[in-house]
């Protein structure tokens, strides 16, 4: 859990340059990727903390496998769902204030079950301890883009 919360660190040093875009990296702009990042991490922790463990049963995933295994997203491959991508237009104070209420998110997922779980479209269903892995593996792949876009 400390790696995620590391993670959204690294997005707060980077909210001043949510304007920031390079289209031959990313259709979008950094602020969008921190705002996408930031309602992924939400929206799957908020699944966690409504699931009931007993509806969890285990299938094997190849997917999930592949992805855990490499602990990389293929760029490129995987369109976000629509409840995940900004709408609005994204500013500083509005970044700011997700972040924090990500936080406090973050910490709820800390207090809760091993069993609770959260059932992704590709991924199939993911005990906490790997659905924690996942959004480490979904935030530092936006990260990266980030990077190449601040880079450019």
């Amino acid at each position: 859990m400390k790696k995620l919360e590391i993670l959204l660190d690294q997005f707060e040093y980077r909210v001043p340059l949510l304007s920031k875009e390079n289209s031959k990296i990313s259709k979008s702009n950094v602020g969008w990727h921190i705002e996408h990042s930031i309602l992924t991490i939400m929206g799957i922790t908020k699944a966690v903390l409504r699931s009931n463990p007993l509806d969890y049963k285990w299938k094997f995933k190849l997917s999930r496998f592949l992805i855990f295994t490499i602990g990389k997203i293929p760029r490129g491959k995987v369109k976000a769902p629509d409840i995940v991508v900004p709408k609005n237009e994204i500013t500083e104070n509005q970044l700011l204030s997700n972040l924090e209420l990500t936080r406090k998110l973050i910490l709820e997922l800390k207090s809760t079950s091993n069993d609770h779980y959260f059932e992704h479209p590709y991924l199939g269903k993911l005990k906490k301890k790997e659905t924690i892995r996942f959004l480490e593996i979904h935030t530092n792949h936006h990260l990266k883009i980030i990077e190449d876009i601040i880079k450019s």
